[in-house]
């Protein structure tokens, strides 16, 4: 389902004016598979498949393959509905810097969101 990111985000102009201004490349781990994103002024410009050795990214949003599956249902159950539920209830690892995931926190929830369409 992260493969389809830049096609659902791209697409909804609504995603992209949240995110615009934002250029950062950050991290999304699924289990055990990584995916570099980098985003350009809103637009996911670049998503690429790990593994990765030595890459460089600002910050790092991991989960189980399983926790994105349930955030992902339309709708999801209650505690997996938004990115801080996640976290807080253990299920997310935030790592790196945070202060452009959370000058761009909208943004970044409605990407995380975006599969539900799907």
């Amino acid at each position: 389902m992260i493969e389809r990111l830049p096609e659902l985000v791209n697409t909804d102009p609504a995603i992209v004016r949240w995110g615009r201004g934002m250029n950062e490349v950050f991290l999304l781990q699924s289990g055990e598979e990584q995916f570099l994103l980098t985003v350009r002024d809103g637009k996911i410009e670049k998503l690429e498949k790990g593994p990765f050795v030595m890459r460089s990214w600002t910050f790092a949003i991991r989960a189980s393959k399983e926790a994105w599956e349930k955030h992902w249902q339309s709708p999801p159950p209650p505690g997996w509905h938004d990115l801080f539920a996640l976290l807080r209830t253990g299920n997310v690892v935030i790592e790196g810097d945070l202060q452009p995931l959370m000058a761009y926190l909208m943004y970044l929830k409605l990407v995380l969101a975006a599969p539900r369409k799907a």
